[in-house]
């Protein structure tokens, strides 16, 4: 399995404590949170509970956006398929990876994010 590059540091506990999947997927979704609305659509459709609530600044509601735990996404692409916004693209699993820092405003899964990288490669 590849290793995760995209994780800064370990998962808070309640997200570690959640079942892993079991064989790397071919596929991993990534939320592009710039054009993510918060709607959490996408949740409901999820079969292995791995999409997240990050909260806004000072209110839960206000400016949340969510986020994959690319540990946890086997690759269905439910979530993209019902994404109302199209916000959700599907990646090869290497390809993911290396991305989803630059398209990742907050992170609860202890991810990196756009502050993580450099400039220039968030292209």
């Amino acid at each position: 399995m590849a290793d995760n590059t995209a994780r800064k540091g370990p998962r808070t506990p309640l997200i570690a404590s959640k079942p892993a999947r079991k064989k790397e997927p071919r596929l991993l979704a990534v939320i592009d949170q710039s054009g993510c609305t918060g709607c959490e659509a996408c949740i409901v459709f999820c079969p292995v509970d791995c999409i997240e609530i990050v909260p806004g600044v000072e209110f839960a509601q206000f400016q949340q956006v969510v986020e994959v735990d690319i540990e946890r996404c086997i690759g269905c692409a439910l979530c993209a398929k019902n994404c109302p916004w199209d916000t959700i693209p599907m990646l090869n699993y290497a390809e993911g990876i290396e991305k989803s820092p630059a398209l990742t405003l907050k992170s609860v899964c202890n991810q990196k994010t756009q502050e993580d990288v450099p400039a220039s490669a968030q292209g």
